[in-house]
Order: structure tokens, then C-alpha cells, then sequence
């Protein structure tokens, strides 16, 4: 008998039901009970009893069944709840249907929990649309500067470019990205000096003009570098490039034009105060020549005297005409029947004693220009001129002579194979009196008389400094409409 109580109130199996109370009371207790009656029933052997006992037990396997499907229908719906926020649904579960289980007792912590979640990943939704915003809109910024901007990292690669940028190396969009700075860009030693210090010791570069090859021509880029981090490891900066070519041309027209209005007024007072004298001077020599009879020496003198009088009357008369402002004429030039019969005159006249080849390249058609043709063979006659003195000693000497029309104007370019004209002296080739050739051999004056002519028609010359065959002059004249002329 002293077995029995192990299977009664006192027992190990009581306390794991009372632990449970609250919760399925309709069936907790009614086991309860039936295992209590059966138990002291039992104890005097008593039929009915044991036949309760067995009927109570029997009981709490369906239970335990209820109370375990319970428990898991809440586990499920918490599981439901955690999908429903793993796909960013933060939405609260049921309470009631779940309130007597031990998992259901998790849901209020689990609805607090999401809610607080919820809250949070709206804020970053909502920061990160912020974020994205402004990141679009300084994209934006970058997008729409007029100069080409490239944010170079610590390890001088670059990590942003943008469309100008782009344009300016002649790149598809993203191909910049990655790229060493100083392989990008080819700089004279002296420009990557410059560069390499401004990094190395953390400085702003301010308008910085250099050359770079772009597209196969020769493009005048100013650069600005600045920085945008203090730390030491991390130097990212950002480099921006504004292409200007055209602006640096057009201030050495007007810097041309005005050294051409002052220079003309020089040359006006000059010329008229030595046309006289110079004049008086190759008289007497003339004189004195003719009277030097028997005196072979006196003779000589003289002659020299006449041809250097006679040569400085040449250079008087160059300044006038440099100086001279022509009026507005109605009259237009056959451009390329100028330059066809100005090559057959220099073929037959000295390009045969200096056996230079000459070709005449022309454009198909009728290339008319503005004013007439008088001044303009001036000016390509001092271009062909120089072309001979440039190809002296040089083997298969050439020049040509090419016509195309470009847009509205006429364009007319004289080239040879000598040496070229050095880079460092191509910015002075159209100042009055600068001048290559040897003592005695020039003026100076030929290009610059030749630029205020074509000037004055509304035109340009200028020194193609990407042309590699040789030296090449280009003049650019308005072009003459024969159509719109003609109505």
C-alpha cells in the first residue's frame, strides 16, 4: 500500500496538471477529479472505482492532444507573423484565440516587438528616399556642369566621371572609372610635376592650363584640383577640366587684332618718314655709281648702297601696305582659279631652279570667297614663299596647295614636308619683324601682313599645329553664296 500515493494527489503526475491551471480548465479539471475519485475508490478495491480510474485515464491522451494543437496553432501563427515581417509586412497577430497556450503568451511581445520594428524600418525607408534624392540630385549637379569633373580616390584612380568628362576623352559613359589619373592624362613632365606635388602635399591646383591630345588634335584644358577629406589615408579630391581651346583662341585674335590696329599706326608714321630719305639715298648712289668710272671699287660701294636702299624701300613699302585699311569692296575671288595659276607661276618662275615638286589639290566645283583676288595672292604667295626657304636641304622636297569648302567659309591651306615650325615659336610667327630665317633672308613682316589682310575680309590664318608632315598655314575667308548672290 505504500505504493499507492504515488499515483494520488501527492504524486509526481498532480503537480505537472497543477502547474497547468488557468489554462484548460474544463478539461484539467474534469481529469483531475475523475484521477482523484478513482484513486481513493481504489484504495478499498472497489469495481466502480477502477472502472473510473481507467475512464480518466483514458481522458488525458485527448488532452494532451487538444492542448498540443493549441500550443502549435500558436506556434504557427507566430510563424506567420515572422514571414509576414521578413517580407517587410509588419503586421500585429491575433491575441483572444491564442490566450490560454504557453506560445500564445509570446504574441503581445511579438506585436510590441514588430510594431517598434515597424516604426524603425519606416524610418529607413524614409531616410533612404532621402538619401537617394539628394544622390540623384547632385548627380543631377554633375551631370549638368559645363566642364568635365573627375573625383579621384587616395590610390589616384578614378572613381567618378561624369558626362562632360566623358565627352572630353572621347569615352563611353563609365570607362573613365578606374582609371589611373596620370595614364589619363598625358602630360609634359613638367604638368606632372605639378600634379604629383599638388597630391603629395595636399594643395589646390587653380587654372592650370595644359595640352593634352584629344580626339587627334591638340586641346588647351585648364585644371582645378581641390580637395575633399583632411584624413591622411583617405586624400579624395576632385579634378575638374574646362576645355579652353576656343576661348584661348579667340583672346589671341583680339590680342592679334589689337598689336595689328597699334602696329599699323607705327607703321604708317615709319613708312611715310623714311619713303623720302630712302628715296634721296638710292638717287645719290645711283649717281655716285654711274660717276665711279675707273674706279672699280667706288663702284661696288655704290651698287651696295643702291640694293640695301632699295631693299629697306621694299620693307617701306610692305608697312604701307600693312598699315593701309581697305574699303568695302563688291568685288569676289575664284579661289581656286587663283591658286592654279599662282602654283603654274611659281612651277615655271622658281620651283624648277629649286626643283620643288608642286601640286595643286582643289576642291571640285566653284569656291568663290569674299573681296577680290588681288590681296589674297599676296598673302599665298608669302605662305608658298616660305614654304621654299622652309625646304631648303630637305630630300623630295613638296608643296601643296589644297582648297575645300567648310561650312560657309572658303578654306585654303599651303603645306610642305621641310621641319616644321618649333612649338615653343608658333605663338610668335604672325608678330611684325619675328622672323626664322637667317639675316638678311626676311622681313618679318610677311605673315603679319598676310593675317591683317585676311583679317580685314573677315577671315583668319593660322599655324595647324597638328599637322606631323611638316608646316602647314591654313587661311579661312567667307564664302560667296553664287545662288543668293545671283537673286
Amino acid at each position: 500500500m505504500a505504493s499507492l500515493p504515488i499515483a494520488g494527489a501527492s504524486g509526481g503526475t498532480a503537480p505537472a496538471f497543477l502547474a497547468l491551471r488557468g489554462r484548460w480548465k474544463p478539461f484539467g479539471g474534469a481529469v483531475l477529479a475523475s484521477l482523484a475519485y478513482a484513486a481513493v475508490g481504489a484504495l478499498w478495491h472497489d469495481d466502480r472505482s477502477a472502472w473510473a480510474l481507467g475512464t480518466a485515464l483514458a481522458a488525458v491522451p485527448g488532452w494532451l492532444v487538444a492542448w498540443v494543437a493549441a500550443e502549435l496553432a500558436a506556434v504557427r501563427e507566430l510563424g506567420r507573423g515572422i514571414r509576414l515581417a521578413a517580407e517587410g509586412r509588419f503586421e500585429p497577430l491575433p491575441i483572444e484565440p491564442h490566450a490560454g497556450t504557453l506560445a500564445g503568451r509570446l504574441i503581445p511581445e511579438y506585436n510590441t516587438t514588430v510594431s517598434r520594428v515597424g516604426l524603425t524600418f519606416q524610418s529607413v525607408v524614409e531616410c533612404q528616399g532621402r538619401f537617394l534624392d539628394e544622390r540623384n540630385r547632385i548627380n543631377t549637379i554633375l551631370q549638368s556642369l559645363p566642364v568635365g569633373l573627375l573625383s579621384i580616390g587616395d590610390d589616384l584612380r578614378v572613381s567618378i566621371a561624369n558626362r562632360q568628362a566623358d565627352a572630353l576623352f572621347g569615352v563611353e559613359t563609365g570607362q573613365l572609372v578606374g582609371q589611373n589619373l596620370f595614364d589619363l592624362l598625358d602630360l609634359p613632365e613638367r604638368d606632372r610635376e605639378v600634379l604629383r606635388d599638388a597630391f603629395l602635399y595636399k594643395y589646390v591646383v587653380r587654372n592650370h592650363e595644359v595640352g593634352l591630345k584629344l580626339g587627334g588634335k591638340t586641346r588647351y584644358i585648364a585644371l582645378n584640383l581641390a580637395f575633399y577629406s583632411d584624413h591622411e589615408n583617405d586624400m579624395g579630391s576632385v579634378l575638374t577640366l574646362q576645355d579652353i581651346t576656343e576661348h584661348r583662341s579667340l583672346m589671341e585674335t583680339v590680342a592679334m587684332r589689337e598689336k595689328l590696329v597699334a602696329m599699323g599706326q607705327l607703321a604708317a608714321g615709319v613708312a611715310h618718314e623714311l619713303n623720302t630719305p630712302l628715296g634721296n639715298v638710292l638717287g645719290y648712289a645711283q649717281l655716285l655709281e654711274r660717276g665711279a668710272e675707273g674706279q672699280p671699287k667706288l663702284a661696288e660701294y655704290s651698287r651696295i648702297i643702291a640694293e640695301e636702299t632699295r631693299r629697306c624701300s621694299q620693307v617701306v613699302h610692305q608697312l604701307l601696305g600693312y598699315a593701309r585699311k581697305d574699303g568695302c569692296s563688291d568685288e569676289t575671288c575664284d579661289v581656286n582659279q587663283l591658286v592654279r595659276e599662282l602654283v603654274e607661276t611659281f612651277v615655271d618662275c622658281r620651283l624648277r631652279r629649286y626643283q620643288i615638286e608642286a601640286r595643286a589639290d582643289l576642291a571640285p566645283g566653284e569656291l568663290v570667297a569674299e573681296g577680290g583676288c588681288g590681296q589674297l595672292d599676296i598673302v599665298l604667295t608669302n605662305l608658298i614663299v616660305n614654304a621654299i626657304h622652309a625646304l631648303d636641304k630637305v630630300p623630295d622636297p613638296l608643296i601643296v596647295v589644297r582648297t575645300w569648302k567648310e561650312a560657309s567659309n572658303v578654306c585654303i591651306s599651303v603645306s610642305d614636308n621641310g621641319p616644321g615650325v618649333p612649338t615653343e615659336l608658333r605663338s610668335r610667327l604672325f608678330d611684325p619683324f619675328f622672323t626664322t630665317k637667317t639675316v638678311g633672308q626676311g622681313t618679318g613682316l610677311g605673315l603679319p601682313i598676310s593675317n591683317a589682310i585676311v583679317t580685314r575680309r573677315g577671315g583668319f590664318i593660322a599655324y595647324d599645329g597638328d599637322y606631323t608632315g611638316g608646316a602647314r598655314f591654313v587661311v579661312t575667308l567667307p564664302a560667296v553664296d553664287l545662288g543668293r548672290a545671283g537673286a
